[in-house]
């Protein structure tokens, strides 16, 4: 949150202006996890159905202390935190794992910081938008295409079993 903040102020950065950030860290440190409706469900039936790795962009700290919060870090095969997520980066990841770009499926509600990047990896992706918007609802997956579109996180073990 600094590092943006000097980017957009620069020179005007005050000494308040960090303290106000430092502060509102902390509040954000403690703010409640609220899981989304039947994750907990969901996330047991894909760790059935292989590694279950987490792959969070951002501040550690923070983003360790919102899975801890969850309580559903025994869920998962792995934790990677990184600064961010590119081709590369989840090419990186899938190697640490043992796991084959076409063998990996990225599920989350970010087209430009989750679904391009593992497209771009050549992995499977699951876009599952928090509000469906209608246009491309329930897509079925194309077997070439790699790319699909959910209206519920719960659909996305059937699409697992889906394409093997």
């Amino acid at each position: 949150m600094i590092e943006t903040a000097a980017r957009l102020a620069g020179d005007h950065l005050s000494k308040a202006m960090i303290e106000e950030i430092c502060g509102r860290r902390g509040a954000l440190l403690a703010h409640p996890v609220d899981l989304f409706d039947d994750v907990v469900d969901t996330l047991a039936a894909m760790a059935l159905r292989g590694q279950l790795i987490l792959i969070m962009k951002g501040d550690l700290l923070h983003q360790e202390s919102k899975l801890a919060a969850s309580g559903q870090g025994d869920l998962l095969s792995g934790l990677e935190i990184v600064s961010d997520k590119t081709e590369n980066t989840l090419r990186r990841v899938f190697a640490l794992f043992g796991v084959a770009p076409d063998e990996a499926i990225m599920a989350d509600n970010s087209m430009c910081s989750d679904i391009h990047p593992s497209l771009e990896a050549r992995a499977w992706a699951a876009y599952i938008p928090q509000k469906p918007s209608g246009s491309l609802r329930s897509q079925r997956c194309r077997p070439r295409s790699r790319f699909c579109q959910l209206d519920r996180l719960t659909q996305l073990p059937d699409l697992i079993d889906t394409i093997g």
